[in-house]
């Protein structure tokens, strides 16, 4: 089920909801470029026995654009989103970008999260000036060039993407994400350095990192687990998006985490 909801500044975001709201919650947190269409694998699987919530990050999917937005602004959205639906505490499950916007979470709204997932991120992801210079590009040219070149960063050589439909589905959310909306995300990343502050957070985590991820490398899992008190690491034989190329893997390991919590 759809719901169109308004976050604390009056901003549209596009939220699904799947299985019995009775259940223990998850909520899902896409990648940039990607919509809540991702986590199907994830889904299917989950609403068996949990409340499963996906959204559309800011700016992508159905989700408004709102320019000058924070790591922070990120987190806080989910926040709203539990809040639309009266939920005390949730597992969290976040990739790439929905991976660094759980540490976030993680310091400034523990009291929500039952755990927290961090997959295929890091506590600071790429180079500021790197950000900076990919959202002027595709404001200015567009996100054709970046779609082109997507499933070398998001998939391994092993790996069928072609015949995947739940791949194809993603890189076709990426050449559909607004410009404007794929550029603030990158301008949110470019600030986001919680190198310093994670050893605060207290929710137990889970780094759980692709084997064959050139972008969010198992070293930057094993930072994570080193640095904030109560996490585990486990590594899946992937690249960066590891939900889509091992689902089952990836499926397996998760599940074993938060039925511990």
């Amino acid at each position: 089920m759809i719901s169109l909801i308004k976050n604390r500044n009056g901003q549209q975001l596009a939220v699904y909801s799947f299985g019995d709201a009775t259940q223990p919650a998850i909520i899902f947190s896409n990648s940039l470029g990607t919509d809540h269409g991702m986590w199907q694998a994830q889904v299917t699987v989950f609403a068996q026995d949990y409340f499963v919530i996906c959204y559309d990050t800011r700016g992508h999917g159905k989700s408004a654009v709102i320019d000058n937005s924070t790591l922070t602004d990120l987190a806080n959205d989910v926040v709203d989103i539990l809040d639309h639906f009266n939920i005390e505490k949730a597992h969290f499950c976040g990739i790439s970008m929905g991976g660094i916007t759980g540490l976030q979470l993680g310091l400034i709204a523990p009291q929500h999260f039952l755990s927290i997932t961090i997959a295929n991120s890091a506590a600071k992801i790429g180079q500021e000036t790197a950000w900076l210079s990919r959202a002027d590009t595709v404001e200015t040219e567009g996100l054709a060039d970046i779609v082109s070149t997507t499933h070398m960063r998001w998939f391994s050589d092993k790996f069928d993407y072609i015949h995947d439909a739940i791949a194809q589905q993603s890189i076709q959310s990426l050449s559909v994400t607004p410009p404007k909306g794929y550029a603030a995300a990158c301008r949110a990343l470019a600030q986001a350095d919680l190198r310093e502050q994670i050893s605060a957070i207290q929710v137990p985590c889970l780094a759980l990192c692709g084997g064959l991820d050139p972008v969010t490398t198992v070293a930057d899992g094993e930072f994570m687990q080193a640095h904030i008190p109560n996490c585990e690491i486990a590594v899946v034989d992937a690249s960066h998006l590891s939900n889509i190329e091992a689902p089952q893997q990836f499926n397996q390991i998760f599940a074993e985490f938060i039925a511990k919590h």
